[in-house]
């Protein structure tokens, strides 16, 4: 095997949240539902991009979960989706529009030189789920 199996998940913020969560480098604390609304199941590939604020890391979601992505940002503008990775939450990212691309764009909270080692790892496990 030449990946370490890596399980991410988005969640999202809520105003009762039923889990707190805190970013490892901000500290931003967080208040979230129990239940993830994006699974590793759900998954076409993740890649580390380019984009005027620097490198993130880049999910692409089968048409399904990109239709349920589209229809949560919808309702939940101004609200985080909230990134963990095996169980610790590495990042966060405000939804000002609705994503309507299918995609999630999301800055991790690891060095940019770990993004590619990260992405290669999610992708990997996720293709083999």
């Amino acid at each position: 095997m030449d990946y370490s199996p890596t399980l991410a998940r988005f969640f999202i913020e809520t105003p009762a949240g039923t889990v707190g969560m805190t970013l490892p480098q901000s500290g931003v604390q967080l208040a979230v539902s129990a239940k993830p609304m994006i699974t590793e199941f759900d998954f076409v590939d993740v890649a580390v991009a380019q984009v005027e604020l620097g490198r993130c890391l880049m999910f692409r979601l089968t048409p399904a979960a990109a239709r349920d992505l589209y229809r949560l940002s919808v309702t939940n503008q101004g609200r985080r989706l909230v990134l963990v990775v095996n169980g610790v939450p590495l990042g966060a990212r405000r939804i000002d529009r609705p994503l309507d691309n299918g995609t999630v764009l999301v800055f991790a909270e690891v060095a940019d030189d770990a993004l590619p080692a990260l992405a290669n790892n999610l992708r990997k496990t996720s293709a083999e789920l």
